[in-house]
């Protein structure tokens, strides 16, 4: 499948993850937060940066693992990306939604 972003066309799954993350790019990323009705802040970013530095590394993501991050409170992180703050800020990321989210 694939969407356009920006002028850009994205290729996507069926769920709306990118499936090649080299076509993310922090103004794609800030329009698939619009469409999730999310205004993206310092704090959002850090957050992208945290999921994108465990991505590049091929680590998994959790939202305990989240938690244990330092970079977030869990508390935060569910007013960040309300309703699903994994599945929400790994669309957001443009990586794969992660294995922990059903």
């Amino acid at each position: 499948m694939e969407k356009t972003y920006l002028d850009s066309i994205i290729k996507i799954n069926d769920e709306g993850y990118l499936t090649d993350f080299t076509q993310w790019t922090r103004e794609i990323g800030e329009e698939i937060a619009k469409e999730q009705e999310i205004e993206m802040t310092d704090k959002h970013w850090e957050v992208i940066d945290y999921i994108h530095d465990k991505y590049k590394k091929e680590e998994a993501l959790s939202i305990r693992g989240i938690k244990k991050s330092g970079v977030i409170n869990i508390k935060e992180f569910y007013q960040l990306f309300p309703g699903g703050p994994l599945k929400k800020a790994t669309l957001i990321a443009g990586i794969p939604k992660p294995k922990s989210c059903i």
